[in-house]
C-alpha cells in the first residue's frame, strides 16, 4: 500500500497500529534508500542498518547480536539505539 493514510481510507475499522507504523517507516525510507527484508528485524536499509519498528514498550531483544541494529519507536524522544519513528518523516 506504501502510504499509511490509505490504510485508514480503505479500512478504518481494521487499521492495525503496527502495520501503520511499518508502512510509514517503509514509505519514508524507500524515497531515498534501499530497503529490504532482513533475517532478523523488520527492515534492512542500504544493506547495512537493521530496524525493528514498534511501540514505546518494544525492546531490543529481537535484535540481540545483530550489528548496526536500531529500534524505530512510537516515542517522543530517543536515546542510544532507540529512535523516534516520527523523525523518519523528516528524510525528504
Amino acid at each position: 500500500m506504501q502510504n499509511p493514510n490509505f490504510i485508514y481510507l480503505f479500512s478504518p475499522t481494521m487499521a492495525n497500529i503496527g502495520n501503520v507504523r511499518e508502512t510509514f517507516f517503509l514509505n519514508q525510507l524507500t524515497a531515498v534508500h534501499s530497503v529490504t527484508a532482513p533475517r532478523y528485524g523488520d527492515f534492512m536499509v542500504d544493506d547495512t542498518y537493521v530496524f525493528e519498528v514498534g511501540g514505546a514498550s518494544k525492546t531490543s531483544e529481537q535484535l540481540q547480536g545483530v550489528p548496526q541494529s536500531y529500534l524505530a519507536l512510537d516515542i517522543a524522544g530517543g536515546s542510544n539505539r532507540r529512535i523516534p519513528l516520527w523523525l523518519f518523516g523528516m528524510l525528504y
